[in-house]
């Protein structure tokens, strides 16, 4: 990253922000102790290096769960007394196991890598941590961390996503019928805005298990969960249709990413189990 301008601008990337990023790391030791208090946010953000089909990166969800927090540290940092950790790339991505170039950590590993994070973020004056999850492979795992840290190490722990999944709930285009849950329209739209560089729209073509969409209970999104690998449903691993995407909704989407989750921020400073400030 360079600074330009008044401006810091991230190689190869379309991201702009116009504000300084209050780095966890850049800040030396004795700064943390200074410079935090027990109302302090710290960010961590979690992406994924893994299959995203043949018109994707390997690294797409750290792309997007980067660029989000950046922008959104970039807008409300300093008001809220926001810190922005590194991202961390390797995470629980076993669904994409069968495809070379997919670098995943296991259950326990990724747990127990939370749970280290959280003791030593436990040594600083901060209380709130903040999981911005890329990935929605993690969820599950970051829901019991939260539990998990707040027993272990006292931390006030949230777990968002820079958009909901399909197969969690979220939405996703009409076209998708519900299931654009991996490579499909919204992701490929948000990384021909931020990275157009890397994605191959050559390669894209509609990818629907229009079969499950006819379910009300066995589906994405539907009260009965299953266990998947991605190339269950078609052999090249992602389940969508990239083939409607734009950089114009990837810009859209990203911009309502930002803005909810700068929202969210704000909730979670003032965020106390409800009893009296």
């Amino acid at each position: 990253m360079h600074h330009s301008a008044g401006r810091f601008v991230k190689r190869g990337y379309r991201f702009r922000v116009t504000a300084h990023i209050r780095r966890f790391a850049d800040l030396t030791g004795p700064q943390v102790a200074e410079l935090l208090t027990d109302t302090t946010i710290l960010v961590q953000p979690l992406g994924a290096i893994e299959q995203h089909g043949p018109h994707l990166p390997l690294s797409t969800d750290s792309v997007v769960a980067t660029a989000v927090a950046e922008a959104a540290v970039a807008q409300v940092g300093e008001e809220l007394d926001v810190w922005l950790l590194p991202t961390l790339d390797y995470t629980k991505s076993n669904e994409h196991a069968w495809s070379p170039g997919t670098i995943w950590l296991s259950a326990t590993t990724l747990l127990s890598v939370l749970d280290d994070l959280g003791r030593c973020i436990a040594t600083t004056p901060a209380k709130r941590l903040v999981f911005l999850n890329g990935h929605g492979g993690n969820s599950a795992l970051l829901n019991v961390a939260n539990r998990e840290l707040r027993l272990a190490h006292g931390l006030m722990t949230f777990l968002t996503h820079p958009g909901v999944p399909p197969d969690q709930g979220g939405v996703s285009p009409a076209d998708e019928l519900g299931m654009g849950v991996h490579g499909g329209t919204d992701e490929t739209s948000i990384m021909l805005h931020l990275a157009p560089h890397l994605v191959d729209m050559s390669k894209a073509e509609r990818r629907i298990p229009d079969a499950i969409a006819l379910n009300h209970y066995v589906r994405f999104g539907g009260r009965v969960s299953f266990g998947w690998m991605s190339n269950d449903f078609f052999p090249d691993g992602y389940i969508g249709d990239p083939t409607s995407a734009t950089a114009e909704l990837g810009k859209t989407l990203f911009d309502g990413a930002v803005r909810g989750f700068c929202e969210a921020l704000r909730e979670i400073k003032a965020f106390n189990f409800g009893r009296p400030a």
